[in-house]
């Protein structure tokens, strides 16, 4: 792969990408994961050391998770997403925690930022689902200065939340989205940003909770735009297979005893120093 940084590469109209495109897997209604993936945010602000007053960028921001730890962290912080309908959400948040977190429409594929703009640049659980992953890893590079951190949190393969995309992937039409989770490798993150700085890796779980499984996967249904969007492709037969296989998984990685469910999904928490 050639991983040579395009300073210079030609800005993307982020308007017209986002009237375009709309990357259902980078659509989470958080209320399904509750506070666990605020704390992953959270640990992944200790692990680049976030300090007060760096320039930090929320990359594929999502519900502002990370964009609101680094704000409690004071620091001046940029959010950017595509999935315009989840601003208005994301506000409401940044306003009732007062933290001034500035919200800019862009795509993790065509940054609307300057060269070297931030100290820092997170994304958690987001930038993993770009459609040019190459171009992705670049633009986050290119934003951030030398000396700076490249902050993520990527689903793996073989976790749950992996195997639940799997799930997915099975029962959707042909040419549905790939698998986004070859960023919860090493080896991938090393072919994207190998060439760019030192990375450093480590595996992590967060645990996803409920008061049943069914209750989880019913929730997940109407709330997480991959699983809605695939049950609306299908007819009622197999809408009822689909919930039995998402039902079979989360049993399957189930540790609680009680009737409740206790999930523990794996991802790789990497941090980049750009050269």
């Amino acid at each position: 792969m050639n991983a040579v940084l395009s300073r210079n590469a030609p800005r993307i109209d982020h308007r017209s990408v986002i009237a375009r495109r709309h990357q259902p897997y980078a659509s989470m209604d958080y209320a399904v994961a509750g506070n666990a993936l605020q704390l992953v945010s959270e640990e992944l602000c200790e692990t680049v050391n976030l300090c007060q007053d760096e320039r930090v960028l929320d990359v594929a921001t999502g519900n502002f998770n990370a964009s609101l730890a680094a704000a409690r962290r004071w620091c001046e912080v940029t959010a950017t997403d595509h999935v315009s309908d989840l601003a208005p959400r994301g506000r409401q948040r940044i306003e009732a925690e007062s933290v001034g977190v500035r919200i800019v429409d862009g795509d993790v594929d065509g940054l609307p930022f300057a060269d070297q703009s931030f100290d820092a640049v997170l994304s958690c659980f987001g930038a993993m689902f770009a459609a040019d992953q190459e171009r992705a890893a670049s633009e986050m590079i290119r934003v951030c200065r030398r000396g700076g951190q490249v902050g993520l949190t990527n689903w793996t393969p073989d976790g749950f939340i992996g195997q639940l995309f799997r799930t997915l992937i099975r029962h959707a039409p042909p040419g549905s989205a790939a698998m986004p989770c070859d960023w919860g490798t090493l080896a991938r993150i090393e072919e994207l940003f190998g060439a760019y700085g030192n990375i450093e890796a480590g595996a992590k779980r967060v645990a996803f909770r409920a008061r049943a499984p069914m209750d989880w996967v019913d929730k997940l249904r109407t709330a997480y735009l991959p699983v809605h969007g695939i049950f609306a492709t299908l007819d009622a037969d197999r809408k009822r297979t689909l919930r039995s296989d998402l039902l079979e998984l989360v049993v399957k990685f189930n540790r609680a005893t009680d009737g409740t469910m206790v999930v523990d999904a794996a991802y790789l928490e990497v941090a980049i120093t750009r050269r």
